[in-house]
C-alpha cells in the first residue's frame, strides 16, 4: 500500500495540469482492492478545505467527491466509519467537514464533548459553545 498527499488527490479530482493529471491517472488507476492508495483523515480535511477555499467547490460537490473517494475499494480512508459520519453531519449542517471530523473522533476517543467558539460546530451533538 503506498499514501497519497492532498494535491494527489486534487490533482485526480480538479484535473487542471495535463502533466501531473496524467502521472496521478497512471497511479491510481494501478491501485486494487487488495493494494489500495492510503488517504490519511488529515488529507481528506485538506482536501475539503482545497476544494472549497482554491477551487471554490460548494458544499454539495464536496460532499459528493468526498463520498465517492469513500465508496472506491481502491483508496482506503483512515478511520473509515467516522469519515462517513462526519460527511453524513457536514451534508446536514453548516459545520466544516474537520469540525464534523474531529467532533466524532474525539468522542470515540472517550471525550463527553469538544468545547469551541464555532457556532456552526456548536450546533453538531459533539461540541459544547464555551
Amino acid at each position: 500500500m503506498i499514501a497519497v498527499d492532498t494535491n494527489v488527490i486534487a490533482r485526480y479530482i480538479v484535473r487542471d495540469d495535463p502533466a501531473q493529471t496524467a502521472r496521478v491517472d497512471r497511479l491510481l488507476e494501478s491501485r486494487t482492492a487488495d493494494d489500495p492508495a492510503f488517504i490519511a483523515r488529515i488529507a481528506l480535511v485538506e482536501l475539503v478545505r482545497v476544494l472549497r477555499k482554491a477551487y471554490k467547490y460548494d458544499r454539495e460537490t464536496v460532499g459528493d467527491v468526498i463520498e465517492r473517494i469513500l465508496a472506491t475499494n481502491e483508496l482506503r480512508v483512515e478511520d473509515h466509519d467516522a469519515a462517513v459520519a462526519a460527511l453524513a453531519a457536514y451534508r446536514t449542517s453548516a459545520a466544516d467537514y474537520a469540525d464534523c471530523l474531529m467532533g466524532l473522533l474525539n468522542r470515540n476517543l472517550g471525550c463527553a464533548a469538544t468545547v469551541t467558539f464555532d457556532s456552526d460546530a456548536a450546533d453538531l451533538p459533539e461540541f459544547e459553545q464555551l
